[in-house]
């Protein structure tokens, strides 16, 4: 990776997080009606956290500030990780839908704990030049 890519759109933790996005509101489109404000909303609040907090932090640069949003990104794709375990456990989604989600969740889980690994160690190479 470099040491700044053009835009955080290349990043592939973004892209991917983009994508998630599409999925899980096509997902709860399907939701009964009366979980609008409730699990809906929560869900597509935190699926959405995930692009816009990697996208906030590259615009902190190579700094600490980067690494706190990119750990906020991975704090709220657990969130989501675990209200899609809710809406299938409440025959929300399918056992086919949740697993295919939860395997895009851990996908974007790893792009983004590599992501994190990547920038923490170049900031500890510039503390240490």
């Amino acid at each position: 990776m470099e040491l700044k890519s053009s835009t955080y759109k290349d990043l592939i933790a973004w892209q991917k997080s983009i994508a998630l996005v599409t999925d899980v509101y096509s997902l709860t489109k399907k939701f009964p009606i009366d979980e609008r404000y409730g699990l809906v909303s929560q869900l597509n609040k935190a699926v959405i956290s995930v692009p816009s907090n990697i996208a906030e932090g590259w615009g902190r640069e190579l700094s600490k500030n980067y690494l706190q949003f990119l750990r906020i990104a991975r704090g709220s794709l657990m969130e989501v990780e675990t209200m899609v375990l809710i809406s299938k456990n409440l025959n929300f989604i399918s056992e086919k839908e949740f697993i295919e989600t939860q395997n895009k969740i851990e996908e974007v889980g790893k792009i983004l704990q590599g992501l994190i690994k990547s920038i923490n160690q170049k900031i500890r190479n510039l503390n240490v030049a």
